[in-house]
């Protein structure tokens, strides 16, 4: 878009023709600017802002960035972050939005897309309820940098495969993706390399795992896919939501199992479950890191 506006102001020789009575950039109204580049990306506001007097402050304007940030913004500002001061401009809340920040003894991140301002979750495995968890020679914690909670769990064996969770938040309207981020195998290194151990896989070529989650008001998806690529983290697909009133808490369950118990399973790791603006979606799958 500057380079546009520069080019009014080139002549067909490829040189500038702007004299000092000219009109420039810095001669366009603030307000109009503002205006502008409200119709822009956050990102690309914040390029633009660096091109000179009027376009950075335009690019600091409430109103700008009001309508980049959800409708319910103060809510999350109030459950969200622990410390606002005051006066503080729709730019700088923005910012600390997109922000990842902890809630519930770090069990929980929460943060906006800086590109789109949609509201992203996601939930580490051990505010979970995974059957068998205490048991150790079922499961275990293993601390990593693969996860943004440095843990996941891990299951060596087991007959019964039942993992359910639920969460309550003021999400902002809108339709939503729920993921569960799991590999089949365990990550570690070797001579400074990332190597996965597939010793435990075992079992999940049998039966699809059945995915499944509910909404308070009533909605209910599902979905199954078959494990069978190690190595790799991937997102596998929940199902959907939709959310159209942002001033109250929408509460979800979900849940995934494999519960027949006519053969064990294992060689399993699982990291968080992950909510995101639904368009985000199409992002995991050309990343190739969605599944089902």
């Amino acid at each position: 878009m500057g380079a546009y506006f520069s080019a009014l102001f080139i002549n067909q020789g490829g040189l500038s023709s702007v004299s000092s009575s000219s009109p420039s950039l810095g001669d366009l109204p603030e307000s109009c600017v503002a205006s502008i580049i409200g119709y822009l990306d956050p990102p690309e506001i914040c390029k633009l802002g660096k091109l000179n007097r009027a376009f950075r402050g335009a690019s600091w304007a409430d109103f700008v960035w009001e309508s980049k940030l959800p409708s319910n913004y103060q809510v999350l500002v109030d459950k969200i972050l622990t410390f606002v001061p005051e006066n503080l401009g729709k730019r700088e809340i923005y910012s600390l939005l997109c922000t990842t920040n902890t809630l519930d003894g770090g069990t929980k991140k929460i943060w906006l897309d800086k590109s789109s301002g949609g509201l992203c979750m996601s939930i580490s495995s051990k505010v979970l309820h995974i059957t068998g968890i205490d048991d150790r020679r079922y499961w275990n914690h293993i601390p990593t940098d693969e996860s943004r909670f440095h843990s996941i769990a891990y299951l060596q064996q087991t007959w019964w495969f039942e993992v359910d969770g639920e969460v309550e938040f003021p999400f902002p309207a809108g339709s939503y993706s729920v993921f569960f981020r799991l590999q089949l195998g365990r990550s570690s290194k070797r001579f400074g390399r990332q190597i996965c151990n597939s010793e435990h896989i075992h079992g999940w070529d049998k039966k699809p795992v059945r995915f499944q989650l509910w909404t308070s008001d009533g909605q209910h998806a599902r979905s199954q896919c078959t494990l069978n690529e190690p190595g790799k983290w991937f997102h596998y697909h929940i199902g959907d939501f939709n959310v159209e009133n942002s001033n109250s808490s929408t509460k979800i369950k979900l849940s995934m199992t494999q519960i027949d118990c006519t053969h064990t399973k294992g060689g399993l790791c699982l990291d968080s479950v992950v909510i995101y603006p639904s368009k985000y979606r199409e992002k995991l799958q050309q990343k190739g890191f969605l599944r089902c």
